[in-house]
């Protein structure tokens, strides 16, 4: 049996680690610099980077490398040798403070929209002293925040770093304001919920949509889907077991968390789900347990898919973002406590987050917005575009007697009524669960469930953070200058809720009757990536991110380049490899398998005395068809064409949207239909059947 304990972290440079190879000044200043998310001092460097590098060589390690994310939305690492010539015509071990604190990469290559041009070349990476280093794969990780020369942010850390310091800022200043003069820190927590799928590699790689773009650009519905629920909590297949068994020990070696695993509800898809840790090494975590499912799928024979729709017909994959903000004295500001009525810290958190939700909900939505998120909102498996928020009935009805002035009575606690006596009674939660909901309070915590399962968990905390640390700073100035504080921060508490109330619906986000209720209400309802993405440079949300210190102007307009350049290229990439599989494998399928037929037709009726009904009716609805199929990719070549044609960035992502996207849809209907009839001896690549189930 393994020894968890002491294997989790085993490959971390943690405090454990840091106590026994520092010294005590040493590590002391250390950790107040980690404390205070400060850089490093230079008298200290030398010396951590030494204990550091000792370390990591004792685990196996001969490298070093900067790890930091890059606006692609994957990690990204330069491996550089502990090695150093000794001046003797060999070599020693060397680690300076200097290549700890600060590396320097190539800043062009990487996706800047227009911040770096390919002669500005320089950037640098810096350590985030608030995340651990790290050993994977032999070679010592140093996560590191990425900025150009000139000082612009070109990843998702720094902006994250920036958006923590913002709220924490301003967190402060409310609790000092009720009587906490300790609290030192509040950082914003997060964990989110990873789903994913696993198929067999060898069914991937006869699957060329799969490999070029994560998802299945044809593919007819299987006989079962998930129609029965028998996949979701079920019983773990034994190479599946083998594979969750090895993702955990390997992410417990690097301090991950991981904690719950279980099948999901479309066969073939599963989630791991970590316990809550800081949001920016959440962040972390999150991008290497991605990564970690990846490779280790590879080496059980699997492939790991996190596409947010990789199948047609069957649930999609999400990352639920669970938020909550805690002090440095182990405090859940958003705990209601036994009494949530007579709570008002707690009220006034959870009054800011309700008002900064709605008014950046276009944000928010901006946030999860991806070509392949598209397919998954609204589509009746995850929540629809509209952002609202879930309190449950309880809260409401707290939140309702406060805005009209009145005394809230509450219900006695409630008991479930089980009915089989061995069993005790258990006490109702405050509030029931709404699946349907993109954000839902859970207890005492916000569950963001709208992001995509490929995301990074750094764009929605950024926004997050952001937006309530600018409505605690509008509070924190009300109440700071108040003659009366109960008096104010009670008309504060009620103005907030009059004002921002909308945005609370605790019913089924599913339904008709409430896309109209949104609409009557005033909400959003962004139903695509380019109806989505105009917000970022909404000037009422440049000026908050401004206001925060989180972008600046001209980083903001970067990302929103960066956004409608991926969106292009992702339909782009998908379009060019229908119309490839298209002409190169399934027209050809499709000419043999009517071959076939005409020739065993043709010989039946020269032989004169057998039926031909079933010959001749296949060949005429699959000529039919195989027609229809030329004609749709004749359309979808023409629309691929027309994206050459110069237009504003935004207006080829419409587009896209509007003219690409139906003719590839217009085309797989077509060849949908013909998979079927050519069946499993004909048809050119394994279908949906074999793929979903072929992972024992």
């Amino acid at each position: 049996m393994k020894d968890v304990p002491a294997l989790f972290g085993s490959l971390v440079f943690n405090d454990e680690v840091m106590q026994k190879k520092l010294p005590r000044d040493v590590y002391l200043s250390l950790k107040r610099t980690m404390m205070q998310g400060a850089s490093l001092p230079p008298d200290i460097s030398d010396t951590v980077a030494s204990a550091m590098k000792d370390w990591a060589t004792e685990h196996g390690a001969t490298h070093y490398t900067h790890w930091f994310q890059p606006m692609t939305g994957i990690t990204a690492e330069k491996h550089d040798a502990f090695l150093s010539p000794d001046g003797k015509g060999g070599v020693i071990m060397d680690f300076s403070g200097k290549a700890l604190i600060r590396g320097e990469s190539d800043a062009s290559s990487f996706p800047s929209g227009g911040l770096r041009a390919t002669f500005e070349a320089r950037g640098y990476t810096v350590w985030d002293t608030t995340s651990y280093a790290f050993i994977k794969d032999g070679t010592l990780c140093i996560p590191t925040a990425f900025c150009s020369y000139s000082g612009e942010a070109l990843d998702k850390k720094t902006p994250l770093l920036r958006s923590m310091e913002a709220l924490n800022t301003q967190a402060l200043r409310i609790l000092r304001l009720f009587g906490n003069s300790t609290a030192r820190r509040v950082t914003p927590t997060a964990g989110p919920e990873q789903e994913y799928f696993l198929i067999d590699k060898s069914v991937f790689l006869r699957r060329p949509d799969l490999v070029y773009t994560g998802r299945t650009l044809f593919g007819a519905r299987p006989s079962k889907g998930q129609e029965m629920d028998d996949h979701y909590f079920g019983s773990l297949k034994p190479r599946v077991s083998a594979f969750m068994h090895e993702l955990e020990e390997e992410l417990w070696k690097l301090g991950v968390p991981a904690k719950t695993k279980h099948n999901e509800v479309a066969p073939g898809q599963h989630e791991l789900a970590p316990i809550f840790s800081t949001a920016n090494i959440a962040a972390d975590h999150n991008q290497l347990t991605m990564e970690m499912m990846k490779s280790i799928a590879g080496r059980h024979g699997l492939v790991c898919l996190l596409h947010e729709k990789p199948f047609e017909g069957v649930n999609g994959s999400g990352k639920h973002n669970n938020w909550s903000l805690a002090t440095d004295e182990g405090q859940n500001l958003l705990e209601p406590g036994d009494k949530p009525a007579e709570n008002t810290q707690f009220l006034l958190f959870l009054v800011a987050v309700i008002t900064a939700v709605d008014e950046y909900q276009d944000l928010l939505r901006m946030t999860v917005a991806s070509a392949g998120n598209d397919h998954r909102l609204g589509a009746s498996e995850a929540p629809p575009a509209i952002v609202s928020m879930f309190l449950g009935d309880e809260l409401t009805r707290i939140l309702e007697a406060i805005e009209a002035g009145s005394n809230y009575h509450g219900d006695a606690k409630r008991y479930m009524e089980i009915g089989i006596g061995m069993l005790p009674s258990v006490p109702r939660d405050t509030t029931d669960r709404n699946r349907t909901s993109p954000v839902a309070f859970t207890g005492n915590k916000f569950e963001f469930r709208m992001p995509g399962a490929a995301s990074s968990i750094s764009g929605p905390n950024i926004v997050l953070n952001a937006a309530v640390a600018d409505v605690l700073r509008g509070f924190a100035d009300t109440l700071e200058m108040a003659e009366d504080f109960e008096s104010a921060l009670s008309t504060l508490i009620s103005a907030s809720l009059r004002a921002h109330k909308r945005i609370i619906f605790n019913g089924n986000n599913y339904s008709e009757a409430w896309v109209k209720e949104a609409e009557r209400r005033g909400l959003s309802n962004f139903r695509s990536t380019p109806d989505a993405l105009p917000c970022y440079i909404d000037e009422k949300n440049i000026a908050m991110f401004m206001r925060c210190g989180v972008f600046t102007e001209q980083e903001v307009r970067s990302r929103y380049e960066i956004h409608l350049e991926n969106y292009c290229k992702t339909l782009h990439i998908e379009a060019m490899t229908m119309a490839e599989i298209a002409r190169g494998l399934i027209i050809p399928a499709v000419i043999a398998y009517q071959g076939e037929l005409s020739a065993l037709l043709c010989h039946k009726e020269a032989l004169g005395r057998f039926d031909t009904t079933l010959e001749s009716r296949l060949l005429e609805r699959v000529s039919t068809l195989s027609a229809r199929l030329l004609e749709a990719l004749t359309r979808l070549e023409e629309e691929i064409e027309e994206t050459r044609v110069p237009r504003e960035e935004l207006a080829l992502c419409r587009f896209y949207r509007d003219r690409v996207f139906p003719a590839m849809q217009a085309l797989r209907a077509t060849a949908d239909e013909l998979e079927p009839l050519l069946g499993r001896r004909h048809w050119p690549m394994p279908g949906y059947g074999e793929i979903l189930y072929s992972v024992n």
